[in-house]
């Protein structure tokens, strides 16, 4: 019995007292002992011989201690050892099922699923037919009883993991989760069956998905829709997901979908009217474009409020989304982690997100990954997703084969330990099981879950396609096959569960119903009552461009600073700091108290507290945020001994929000979507994503382009998202210099957002007091500093902080403005450069203005400052390649005004990677900014080279 071996070696006492904590609670020991202990009473409740236990005693610990210290000494018959080998072979068989059913269950419903060497036959066990009348104690396992045939075994195994169902989920982690699911799976999925009025409702859920499909076939034939043919059970899906979620105390369901099906859903769940549709179809709709141009019928957003049948209100909420597939997934779960913030005040139960999925989109797009790393995260995380694919089996026109390497397009929820429902979509009462336990997973345990709901789409990739040209045998058999409503109706009058009568009744109604919408007959729109953010949004204007002429004043009192002051210069007496953060502390009071002159961190600091103070929700993430990538802010600080966190900013005196500052995952893309959802839900909220270093937001282009430059434009939804990208040149190379700020500037017009570059920390604290101070809202696109986090000069009295408001033009203040004759224009870092020169060569007929702000253009103010030079010449200078940076933007504002650029020469790379090639770069551009010629930055740089190597000697 070699295998025991490890039993018989173990310590008595020690066994004991482990079966006896068990026999107390079985949860306080290891999941694999909890096990071993399971199956020890099993055999001793049922011993071979039919007794109560050895010699028909009462088993004790005493016993478990002799047998577990005997077991490799005592003799066994040779058909115990056999039926031993058996009861063993059935418990591997009933897990192989548990594990691997998934794999052979009936779940596709218009081809034979590949052979995934599933491995459940009686010989992989060792296991034959003579075997199908002998009775196994492992019944017990399936609830079946001690004597249940192995043929009454494989058929309970059969009927829950082989039929429409594919349950996989054997790979939980967490014994209770794990216990949980596998109980409703066994135990509820057998018993399931709706009663005859909610087969009526699931049959009308039918009906209605496909008469909108027929009717927008009819009556637009050929245009593009992404019908949902092939996947109608979609609609009562959705449904049970509603009414369960009600019933679990859900108010709010926000959903994030592509554009397959979205028609549909609008019509049938969020009950847009059809006249609504259709007008938009046929072009008679009036848009509305006082918010921008809008997007196409498929992408829009839209909101209601349902009743469910239990009589409980739901707020629906469906994102705009573009056709950058699973681009809105963390939006919305951004979204609703704004609305937990607030509205429903961290509880997890009251709003439910859905994320409608196709196969090939979760299968291959990344962000599918980022945002399931994400759910579980301090900062993001929203108390579980409910997954729904809609799996059409073909992505455009590639088939699934070659769309993925991973069996499932659901594969990605194994990282999460969340479970996969396979099902067919043609058996909607057991899509409608698979979403109500989803629903009830998520209710229990706050977590993730997929349903995978095999289908297929009727047309090609949108309705003038044609799919034969790929998939021609599939398609056959499609063009050929019953839609999900017809089978069902055929399955309920099959089963007698409806008589014909009634699916006579119920076809009728569905002509009727269909013949109604043709004729247009009117429809009422729901109702809709507004949220308190939605409330707050509708009290705020539009942008006008004469609200950019001059900025709001965003000062704050002299007491206010003193109380922010007070929370960052102070922690507890029982907090030990490491040497670095006790330095700090005292370099924070020595700015607030003595020079009374505040760097960069002190200055944003500030601008947080404050409006914390207004009771405004100040929410900070991105990589290594707390600390800053170049340990700057220090916005969370570490025990040096316990490494407790400890956040100043959230004990200043008296009542405010607390700062919500997260570390992110090591994600772009993601991270960004998750926070424009936030800041599109809730307009008093600062929201901040900080790259590590500006280039990094390359990483995530689409959000840029789809939501954030053109949200206001497209979904006509105003939005305040702060994005720092840390840009300028200092010798870090190509890959850490250039936060790309020419594309923001293409990207800027119409008002839609501001890109800045800022060059003072109070002109930093009043940018982001007036994200919030504004009577709109705009996304904000900051070149942020590195350098200048610690630069000398870089500084701002704080009597700058306590008046006034953000300034979008800052002028010379070391030039005489009567010897003027070249003005040089610039943004950002390379003004201190400038200025270096201009203070050292003394250089009074050259002025140095800064643009703070690059869009909206500040035209006004920019005017009233050069008026102080009329006959110098205007000169553009910038760090950045002549073809990057903002010259191109700056030739469509003043072409004519602008005499010339000063730049680095055009390049494919942003930067050099060699620090001795940057700093001859960086001098070039300051002398030819000064017009210093050539030979004389040469001759300077032999001098300090001499004077280098002098002190050196």
């Amino acid at each position: 019995m070699d295998a025991y071996s490890y039993i018989a070696n173990a310590h008595g006492d020690y066994i004991d007292q482990l079966y006896r904590a068990y026999k107390n609670d079985p949860e306080s020991v290891d999941f694999g002992w909890r096990k071993f202990f399971e199956g020890f009473d099993f055999s001793q409740a049922y011993p071979e011989d039919g007794q109560n236990g050895p010699n028909g005693q009462e088993v004790g610990t005493g016993v478990l201690t002799k047998a577990a210290s005997t077991i490799g000494t005592t003799a066994i018959s040779s058909s115990d050892a056999v039926s031993a080998d058996k009861e063993t072979a059935v418990r591997n068989l009933i897990h192989a099922y548990r594990s691997r059913g998934h794999l052979v269950a009936r779940t596709n419903p218009v081809r034979e699923r590949k052979d995934r060497k599933a491995r459940l036959s009686l010989s992989d066990f060792g296991l034959s037919e003579a075997d199908l009348d002998t009775t196994f104690r492992n019944g017990e396992l399936l609830g079946l009883g001690s004597g249940a045939k192995l043929r009454d075994i494989i058929d309970a195994l059969q009927k829950i993991y082989t039929r429409t169902i594919g349950f996989e989920y054997m790979y939980i982690r967490d014994p209770q989760v794990l216990d949980w699911f596998r109980n409703k799976v066994e135990r509820d999925s057998l018993s399931f069956n709706p009663g005859v009025e909610y087969k009526k409702r699931i049959l009308s859920k039918l009906n209605e998905a496909v008469v909108f499909e027929n009717f927008l076939h009819t009556k637009f034939l050929g245009q593009k829709r992404f019908s949902l043919e092939g996947g109608e059970t979609t609609i009562p899906a959705l449904d049970a997901i509603i009414q369960k979620g009600a019933e679990l105390g859900v108010e709010e369901v926000v959903v994030g979908m592509a554009h397959r099906g979205r028609l549909n859903v609008l019509a049938n769940i969020m009950g847009k009217t059809y006249e609504q549709i259709f007008s938009e179809f046929e072009g008679t709709a009036v848009p509305d474009l006082t918010m921008g141009d809008g997007d196409v019928k498929y992408h829009m957003g839209y909101s209601s409020e349902v009743d469910t049948t239990a009589g409980k209100k739901v707020h629906l909420k469906l994102a705009p989304n573009p056709s950058h597939l699973e681009a809105v997934n963390p939006v919305v779960e951004g979204f609703v982690r704004a609305k937990l913030d607030t509205l429903y005040k961290g509880d997890f139960n009251r709003v439910l997100p859905i994320l409608i999925h196709g196969d090939a989109a979760v299968a291959g797009q990344g962000i599918g990954f980022e945002v399931t790393q994400m759910s579980q995260l301090e900062g993001y995380k929203t108390g579980g997703t409910v997954h729904f694919v809609i799996n059409n089996q073909v992505g455009f026109t590639t088939d699934f084969e070659d769309a993925r390497s991973s069996i499932y397009s659901t594969d990605l929820a194994k990282i999460i330990d969340a479970p996969v429902l396979h099902v067919n979509g043609d058996d909607p009462e057991a899509v409608v099981f698979a979403v109500q336990l989803a629903t009830e997973y998520r209710q229990q345990f706050h977590a993730d879950i997929f349903i995978d709901m095999v289908c297929y789409r009727r047309h090609g990739h949108n309705e003038s396609d044609e799919p034969k040209f790929t998939q021609p045998s599939l398609y056959n058999v499609i063009s050929k096959h019953k839609n999900p409503r017809e089978v069902y109706n055929e399955t309920l009058v099959q089963r007698g569960e409806v008589d014909a009568k009634l699916a006579e009744q119920m076809d009728r109604e569905f002509r009727d119903l269909l013949q109604a919408r043709l004729d247009m007959v009117k429809q009422k729109p729901l109702p809709y009552n507004y949220q308190a953010l939605e409330n707050e949004w509708r009290t705020l204007g539009r942008a006008k461009a004469e609200d950019f002429n001059q900025s709001p004043v965003t000062g704050i009192s002299e007491a206010v600073v003193e109380k922010v002051a007070k929370a960052l210069t102070t922690i507890p007496e029982s907090f030990k700091p490491i040497k670095q953060i006790e330095n700090l502390l005292k370099e924070r009071r020595k700015m607030f108290y003595e020079t009374r002159v505040l760097n960069w961190a002190a200055g944003e600091q500030l601008a947080y507290g404050s409006l914390m103070l207004e009771n405004k929700i100040v929410r900070v993430s991105g990589q290594d945020v707390q600390r800053g990538t170049f340990s700057h802010r220090h916005a969370v600080l570490h025990d040096a001994v316990t490494s407790a966190p400890y956040t100043p900013l959230n004990h200043i005196e008296g009542e405010h929000e607390e700062l919500r500052i997260y570390n992110s995952l090591l994600s772009e893309y993601g991270v960004l979507g998750f926070e424009f959802g936030y800041a599109m839900a809730n307009p008093s909220a600062l929201v901040i994503w900080e790259a590590q270093f500006g280039d990094f937001a390359n990483g995530a282009q689409t959000m840029i382009d789809q939501f954030i430059s053109s949200s206001e434009s497209k979904w006509q939804r105003m939005n305040g998202l702060v994005m720092q990208l840390p840009h300028g040149y200092e010798g870090q190379g190509p890959e850490h210099s250039n936060a790309r700020p020419e594309r923001f500037l293409q990207l800027s017009a119409e008002l839609n957002m501001v890109v800045a570059n800022i060059t003072t920390p109070a002109n930093f604290f009043h940018l982001l007091r007036r994200q919030l101070a504004w009577n709109f809202r705009k996304p904000c696109v900051v070149m942020s500093p590195k350098s200048l986090l610690r630069h000398p000069l870089c500084m701002s009295p704080v009597e700058e902080f306590t008046s006034g408001g953000f300034r979008e033009v800052l002028g010379d203040t070391y030039a005489d403005a009567k010897k003027v004759k070249r003005v040089l224009l610039c943004s950002g870092k390379v003004y201190y450069d400038l200025l270096e020169e201009q203070t050292k060569s003394e250089h009074k007929d050259v002025a140095i203005v800064r643009l703070e702000q690059l869009h909206p253009f500040p035209q006004t103010q920019l005017a009233a400052e050069l008026a102080k030079y009329p006959k110098a010449e205007l000169i553009w200078v910038q760090e950045e390649p002549e073809n990057m940076g903002y010259w191109n933007y700056m030739l469509r504002y003043m072409r004519r005004e602008l005499a010339d650029v000063v730049a680095r020469k055009p390049s494919a790379s942003p930067a050099t990677g060699y620090n001795k090639v940057h700093v001859q770069e960086q001098k070039q551009i300051v002398a030819r900014a000064f017009g210093i010629k050539q030979s004389e930055v040469e001759d300077q740089n032999i001098k300090t080279t001499a004077a280098t190597a002098k002190r050196v000697d």
